[in-house]
């Protein structure tokens, strides 16, 4: 449904609160008072039908009596009443209602019945069980919050109704503003895609912050999420990285946790920028906050404590910052402005004793420097100087100063609390953030960093993808066949058939139905021999004993063969031998074992996977992720971000190996991502890597039970090429 009727959330013409309340301490009383505190411009109905008289409010008796149709009613009803009140709102003709009401779920069917009420007049719904909703340029306190937030360009979508009250105080003592603050709660209507279109359109909001924890429709995210990170920074904070914060944080929403890797990759792809921790969240608030537009990633930092200016560069190694390089010219005109003691380098060190004059006098010509694209100035306080005055009069001379008409970023880090605070409205009027610590001002630079770079990434998106053509028939074919059958595992035989079909370079493999027939299948095939177990019910065949290897004639083929299907029987007799599988021994000097796959993510759906393999695979836990469609370019930047992709660039005498080979394999993966919605898991272990090319030995391909009814992709393909 996108944007109708949700447009009203930042502007309404009036807000009616249904379970408003002058009880002291009751949420209704709260949300009431918020409103009313807040200075909205627009009419504050509440509904009760217990008579009361509030200044600023006028009171209804029910829905049906109020004087006029408020664009908005916020919901603090008990959650078996929800449903009626929906309806009630909407045959009213209420466009959007944003519940705090809990205790609505699929387990008691309130929320089945909440939804049924609001579709036959469209009416939207925000949450239930949330916090409400904060739109500060409206005056508009919609909430329980504790404090009121200021207006400014940042949005804020939060799954987290208590990080939205934390985030409020935090920005109110650093004079941060917002365009709006959603808490979502469960999003049993509206969701984040939704809010993400919401914000993106609003000429107010300047970037969106995010705090998720689950996402319920990742095609709808994943589409509205690009299309903002496209003009307007997106910021999120995902929840869960450990397995049992992902447990809590699905317990908390009811919404898919997902695996956090997988969600990493996915926000990669729209163009968001994931941070790790709130205090990179609020490090990136700060940064967003000066709304300037960063040319690069060349950070100048100019400082009265040369340990400050030390520890910023040592920061910028965790990041996309890099420290700029200043010009001779650069060099020669500071010498003429300060002290004979100063670094004469990077960092600029005006010395401990500089006042403003000093400081203005490096940061005009550090600007100037073609190389520079950002200032970080540091004061580090001391009893010479005043620091409020030397923040009061930096910014009245930089007004002045002539290379600001086009200005690059300036960032602040007055060093310690007390001094932020002291200088934080100065700044924030001049629209430069000021951190406490070198280091949070070098993250929230490299945030605009990151941001700068997603934006690059989204307008490199697939042009097409590879298609199995003909063959896609075929394959399906043989998925359908292994399923009539009762199997949802290809045997090998049948996987390396699959990969074949969609170009994927295969060794070799027969299947012989008993031990004595594997002689018989070596005819035709260069010796040495591998021999593997082929079972529907053995997934990995080395765990359990079910793979030979440099057997050097057929002889020995059959024997082994024979002593592996005894010794199975004899260690697993529920496992059903249906026979083995039979290749030549594929010896390639200097190769490299990767792992290739697709896994399936509950929320996501296929995944494309890439990393080091071979038997120590979990050891080496090597990998990185990626969501298709994919082409050659993604493919070869996934394969960029595992350690192993150092050896296949090659080192000393070790010549490169054929690493857009393995892209093309990706690129392959993918197009069977896309056409083949049956296949849950494919893995090739290992796919052999050196200069001359790519051989998958071994492949496993885990099928659905029953036919899938479409695509399970996040993100829509590119027509093929």
């Amino acid at each position: 449904m996108s944007l109708l009727n949700l447009s009203k959330l930042l502007s309404p013409n009036a807000v009616a609160v249904i379970g408003g309340s002058d009880r002291p301490g009751s949420v209704g009383q709260v949300v009431v008072s918020n409103l009313l505190a807040g200075g909205f411009a627009g009419t504050v109905h509440i509904v009760n039908p217990r008579r009361m008289t509030i200044a600023g409010a006028l009171w209804s008796a029910s829905i049906e009596d109020l004087p006029s149709v408020p664009d908005m009613a916020v919901v603090i009803t008990p959650g078996p009443e929800v449903p009626e009140v929906i309806a009630r709102l909407g045959a009213r003709g209420v466009k959007v209602a944003v519940v705090i009401s809990a205790g609505i779920t699929h387990a008691n069917g309130l929320r089945e019945a909440m939804l049924a009420a609001a579709r036959p007049a469209g009416l939207r719904i925000i949450g239930p069980n949330g916090l409400g909703l904060l739109v500060p340029p409206a005056r508009l306190n919609a909430s329980f919050a504790r404090g009121a937030a200021a207006p400014g360009g940042l949005a804020l979508i939060s799954q987290s109704g208590a990080l939205i009250s934390g985030i409020v105080d935090w920005a109110s003592t650093r004079d941060i503003g917002f365009s709006g603050i959603v808490s979502v709660g469960d999003m049993a209507e509206a969701d984040l895609g939704d809010l993400i279109d919401l914000f993106a359109a609003d000429p107010q909001t300047d970037a969106i912050l995010m705090y998720i924890e689950g996402v319920t429709n990742p095609v709808r995210f994943m589409s509205a999420a690009a299309a903002a990170a496209r003009i307007k920074p997106v910021i999120a904070l995902k929840a869960g990285q450990t397995a049992a914060a992902g447990k809590a944080a699905l317990s908390h929403t009811g919404a898919l946790a997902g695996a956090y890797d997988v969600h990493a990759a996915a926000f990669e792809r729209a163009g968001i920028v994931m941070v790790e921790s709130l205090s990179d969240l609020l490090d990136a608030a700060t940064a967003l906050s000066s709304r300037s537009a960063l040319p690069g990633s060349r950070l100048a930092i100019v400082t009265n404590g040369g340990g400050a200016g030390i520890l910023a560069l040592d920061a910028m190694t965790a990041t996309g910052a890099r420290p700029a390089e200043l010009s001779q010219e650069t060099l020669s005109k500071l010498d003429a402005v300060l002290p004979a003691g100063w670094s004469h380098g990077h960092p600029v060190d005006v010395m401990g004793d500089a006042h403003a004059d000093r400081y203005r006098a490096a940061l005009e010509i550090v600007l100037e420097d073609a190389g520079v694209d950002a200032v970080l100035v540091i004061n580090c306080p001391t009893a010479l100087s005043s620091p409020d005055e030397i923040a009061k009069d930096l910014v009245a001379g930089l007004a002045q100063i002539p290379a600001r008409g086009s200005p690059k970023p300036l960032l602040a880090c007055w060093l310690g609390d007390t001094n932020r605070q002291a200088v934080s409205p100065t700044f924030a009027a001049a629209g430069i953030p000021v951190f406490e610590t070198p280091d949070a001002a070098i993250r929230g630079f490299g945030h605009l960093v990151a941001v700068q770079r997603a934006r690059e990434r989204l307008t490199d998106a697939p042009t097409g993808h590879v298609e199995g053509g003909g063959t896609q028939v075929a394959v399906q074919t043989l998925i359908d066949a292994a399923r009539a059958e009762g199997r949802t595992l290809l045997n090998e035989v049948e996987a390396k058939a699959v990969l074949a079909a969609y170009g994927v370079p295969v060794v070799e493999t027969r299947f012989a139905a008993t031990a004595d027939a594997v002689g018989e299948t070596c005819e035709g095939l260069k010796a040495p021999y591998a021999v593997k177990i082929v079972s529907p019910q053995i997934s990995h065949k080395s765990d359990v004993g079910g793979v030979v290897l440099d057997l050097a004639c057929a002889q020995d083929a059959v024997a082994a063969a024979r002593a592996m299907a005894e010794r199975i029987g004899l260690n697993h007799p529920e496992f059903a031998i249906e026979g083995f599988a039979v290749e030549t021994m594929a010896v390639r000097a200097g190769s490299h074992e990767l792992i290739v796959g697709i896994a399936a993510d509950a929320t996501f759906g296929p995944v494309i996977m890439v990393g080091a393999g071979g038997k120590a695979v979990e050891v080496l836990n090597d990998k990185a992720l990626g969501l298709p469609p994919l082409d050659g370019a993604l493919a070869r930047a996934l394969i960029g971000r595992t350690r192993i992709s150092r050896l296949l660039a090659g080192y000393r005498d070790e010549p490169p190996a054929d690493v857009p080979g393995v892209a093309a394999v990706l690129e392959a993966l993918s197009a069977i991502a896309i056409d083949l919605p049956d296949i849950l898991e494919l893995d090739i272990n290992p796919l052999l890597v050196n200069a001359q090319g790519v051989l998958a030995l071994d492949a496993r391909i885990v099928i659905t039970s029953q036919a899938s009814e479409g695509s399970r992709v996040a993100l829509s393909p590119a027509p093929g090429k």
